[in-house]
């Protein structure tokens, strides 16, 4: 079944405006991993969603072959486009790819979030381009600021249907008939739906050699540290962290299947660069814009899951009584409502959930929703710049906290706690924060974990928090 008739193609064709044509087919008989294993070409991605307590869990991405390429180093730009020279421009990363995507878009009552248009992440490290914070640390691990990729056709596959959509953006530019694009179509079709040969997953390496960048006596003076900017009140909070890493000749997409199996949660990506791979199964979103709604899901709150079903529930009460807990998820969610109220209408802004439990493979977290109206003169990378870096990995107030930050953290934290998710050419945006994540880069992986300090923070809990987030990651590698 396709969305739009000869007839009508003509029709938007002479508008001159960019259009879906979509053709949905029958996906019982197959999966994303499997789709996934019969593409070829290049920067190949899977965007994933599980069904965790009410969020997610219906729409699977996947794509390849993207018709531009865009990174931004320290706000110089590279463009590579489909069989052009790349150029080079300087400018501020969110603020050229709002305009590069901004498009007269004719959504043709689509309901799938994600249509086309860029994805990607946004590191860390670019809030340089918005905010006056020095740069004292050096990158370790060497991957762009920020690093797009802009697809025209993409797979989506309805886990709720058990069908798979086609969607092939249609340009003013573009000379293809529309025969031709339904046989586009048709072909891409023909290539996923096959059986591929799938090798087990297999397992990870029992013997690891991972190296951090702090060891515990250095973690926990940090933590000291972080304390005497709080006691002395020029910062409530301060998220400090510690990056790891590995060598290791893993297949990064068998780590990833391994991930998703062992730790299902709302947001699981596979992007590949190329010369290095992102995996992530993160369970914050950053933020989301969809029809003018924006929303923001804040993760405050974390113990470690239970040997037993006993020690579980013990834990649990632990954690939903524990009044440093309690301060810090308060904390941030009114810097969340703080966040939404510069680019929301007055009055429209609401907490949805509020200290929501919520329980993964190795740890448990209190959650949030807020949420808000966009106005109309924002769009979804104002919220984004207004949210960014969430306050979960950062602290509050934000930029103090972010120039502590610099000061006691001894790398750049490049893609960690930043931003991986989608813009989608209808207006859509979803991004997650780049937590419980794996940069794949000559023959090592690297992974990053914190915990936010406030004034009763212990120094040996808020280490043993991070090596619990991090635990799941190191035994999937």
């Amino acid at each position: 079944m396709t969305n739009v008739s000869k007839e009508r193609f003509e029709v938007l064709k002479g508008k001159k405006i960019i259009f879906p044509v979509i053709t949905e087919f029958s996906g019982d008989q197959t999966t994303p991993i499997n789709i996934f294993y019969n593409l070829d070409g290049k920067y190949k991605f899977l965007l994933e969603s599980a069904y965790i307590q009410d969020k997610g869990g219906r729409y699977s991405f996947i794509g390849e072959n993207p018709v531009t390429t865009i990174k931004s180093n320290q706000n110089i730009i590279n463009i590579s486009k489909d069989g052009e020279k790349e150029k080079t421009l300087e400018g501020k990363i969110l603020d050229f790819i709002s305009e590069y995507i901004k498009v007269d878009y004719e959504n043709l009552e689509v309901d799938i979030p994600f249509v086309g248009g860029a994805l990607g992440y946004i590191g860390y490290d670019i809030v340089r381009q918005f905010e006056t914070i020095s740069s004292k640390n050096k990158k370790e691990i060497n991957v762009p600021e920020a690093y797009l990729l802009l697809y025209k056709t993409v797979i989506c596959y309805d886990h709720f249907k058990r069908t798979i959509s086609i969607i092939y953006n249609v340009y003013p530019e573009d000379t293809n008939s529309y025969e031709e694009i339904i046989q586009k179509i048709n072909d891409i079709y023909t290539k996923i739906s096959k059986i591929p040969e799938i090798r087990d997953a297999g397992e990870s390496k029992k013997e690891k050699d991972i190296k951090s960048n702090f060891n515990k006596e250095d973690f926990c003076l940090i933590v000291d540290k972080a304390k005497e900017y709080i006691n002395k009140g020029e910062v409530l909070q301060v998220v400090v962290s510690q990056r790891f890493a590995t060598e290791t000749d893993s297949d990064p997409f068998d780590v990833y299947r391994r991930l998703r199996t062992i730790n299902p949660s709302p947001y699981l990506f596979y992007i590949d660069y190329e010369d290095f791979q992102i995996v992530g199964a993160s369970p914050e979103s950053l933020v989301s814009v969809k029809e003018s709604k924006v929303t923001a899901n804040p993760i405050a709150g974390t113990r470690r899951r239970g040997r037993t079903l006993e020690e579980d529930l013990a834990l649990r009460e632990e954690l939903l009584n524990d009044p440093k807990e309690r301060l810090e998820h308060d904390m941030l969610v009114e810097l969340e409502k703080e966040d939404l109220s510069k680019i929301c209408e007055e009055g429209s802004i609401e907490v949805e959930r509020y200290m929501a439990l919520e329980n993964y493979s190795h740890v448990m977290h209190l959650v949030a929703t807020v949420s808000g109206k966009l106005r109309n003169e924002f769009d979804s990378f104002d919220a984004l710049r207004a949210c960014f870096p969430a306050g979960t990995v950062s602290g509050a107030p934000r930029v103090k906290a972010m120039e502590i930050i610099e000061e006691l953290e001894n790398v750049q934290r490049e893609v960690y706690s930043g931003a991986v998710g989608y813009f989608s050419l209808n207006g859509n945006m979803d991004v997650c924060i780049a937590i419980r994540s794996i940069i794949f880069k000559d023959k090592k992986a690297y992974f990053q974990a914190g915990a936010g300090i406030v004034r009763d923070s212990k120094p040996e809990n808020e280490y043993k928090e991070t090596l619990n987030k991090a635990k799941v990651l190191t035994e999937v590698i």
